[in-house]
């Protein structure tokens, strides 16, 4: 059985050891006939990418889907951070896990409970690193792959200079009083990167600032006047969206600046352990807070917005009266998940990795990458009354 590569910048051919791997330096206009090409004269059946968002990867996946060709993606695990994602096609909108729980326990029947043992961690500093290097080398490799598009929300100078600035600052953490128990009930509202594709792709918003217009106003108006929201950056914002200052100006034109609180660094368990409730986007956060039986509800489209997990009557509803987690539909989940679209293994410890390549491999060959499920095509899986059916058909 043969593998193909197709590198597309500088940092992929470096980070692809093995001989043989084709570099794609054409515009991204040609793709879809050369990929066509290589498909047809290499008989190739099966395409695998990481994330499913990239430019080069929509185009793989509709060549795949003329030719009548399986496409997997790839990504970091749900259940990290000794998981991996595969997953049928593609991720969010995508995604063929159900969100019926009737299905979720169904599957979670037909399966053996998931080993959720960390065997295959790996430090915040590796991921950083490696992110880092991969960019930069794409970025300064130009002159090797010319034509390549990026797609990136940022450029890499302009992503990662900010964090020079950032290692000279204190960041903002929130008050220790808030984690030992004797303070005010609050509620978490966990960000995500502006530039990540769960937020361009798979979200209402065409800006986060939008996200924090309406829960702050929403908060403003309808939470418990003896509560407090906090907002908490995630660990690898570079700074430059100035969370801070929007939040403050919306909490001040709502009037509710002396109950919202802005940080940069905190202890996310411990966070989640005190708080009474959980608002993302789509996060993996959400997953976390699941999984310490906190109220949680999802903003965007997310594997995890299912009715029992999740809160679904909206946000005006949820600060008076979240939705409690069913802890049985809970677990139901996890296994399924684990079952189904996650694979036991880690980007960035070699075991890990090699754990991972044999049981993604052998999901490939046997046709088996989301099985058991039981059923075709994906349910909707969003619905928002901002209109993101009607970005996602026009876009």
């Amino acid at each position: 059985m043969a593998t193909h590569r197709v590198n597309f910048s500088l940092g992929d051919r470096l980070y692809w050891q093995k001989p043989g791997a084709l570099n794609f330096r054409g515009s991204i206009a040609r793709w879809p006939d050369y990929l066509k090409a290589l498909i047809e004269r290499e008989n190739v059946s099966d395409i695998l990418y990481y994330a499913d968002q990239l430019p080069y990867h929509r185009i793989a996946y509709d060549v795949a889907q003329q030719l009548g060709i399986r496409c997997h993606a790839v990504e970091f695990g749900y259940l990290r951070p000794d998981w991996i994602t595969l997953e049928r096609d593609g991720m969010g909108r995508h995604s063929h896990f159900p969100n019926d729980p009737a299905t979720v326990s169904a599957i979670a029947g037909k399966v053996a409970a998931p080993d959720l043992e960390v065997k295959y961690a790996h430090t915040f500093g590796q991921e950083a690193f490696n992110e880092v290097v991969y960019n930069l080398l794409s970025f300064f490799g130009r002159p090797f792959y010319p034509l390549y598009r990026a797609d990136k929300y940022y450029s890499a100078l302009v992503d990662y200079l900010p964090w020079l600035w950032r290692s000279f600052t204190t960041p903002s953490v929130l008050p220790d009083d808030f984690l030992s128990g004797d303070h005010p009930p609050f509620y978490l509202a966990a960000l995500q990167l502006q530039s990540d594709y769960q937020i361009r792709a798979n979200s209402p918003y065409r800006h986060l600032r939008e996200m924090l217009e309406e829960v702050i106003a929403s908060f403003a108006a309808f939470a418990p006047r003896n509560s407090n929201l906090i907002f908490k950056q995630h660990p690898l914002d570079n700074g430059l969206e100035r969370w801070g200052r929007s939040i403050s100006r919306i909490a001040k034109a709502h009037g509710v600046e002396d109950r919202i609180i802005f940080i940069e660094h905190g202890n996310l368990n411990a966070i989640l352990r005190q708080a009474k409730g959980v608002i993302v986007v789509n996060s993996t956060v959400g997953i976390h807070s699941l999984r310490v039986h906190k109220p949680t509800i999802a903003l965007g489209c997310a594997i995890y917005d299912v009715p029992g997990l999740t809160h679904q009557t909206g946000l005006d509803d949820f600060w008076d009266h979240p939705a409690p987690v069913d802890l049985k539909l809970l677990e139901d989940f996890i296994t399924a998940l684990a079952a189904t679209v996650q694979v036991k293994g880690n980007f960035y410890n070699t075991e890990g990795r090699k754990v991972a390549i044999d049981e993604i491999v052998s999901r490939i060959l046997s046709v088996t990458v989301n099985q058991p499920d039981a059923f075709i095509q994906p349910p909707p899986r969003f619905t928002s009354p901002k209109g993101l059916a009607k970005r996602i058909n026009s876009d």
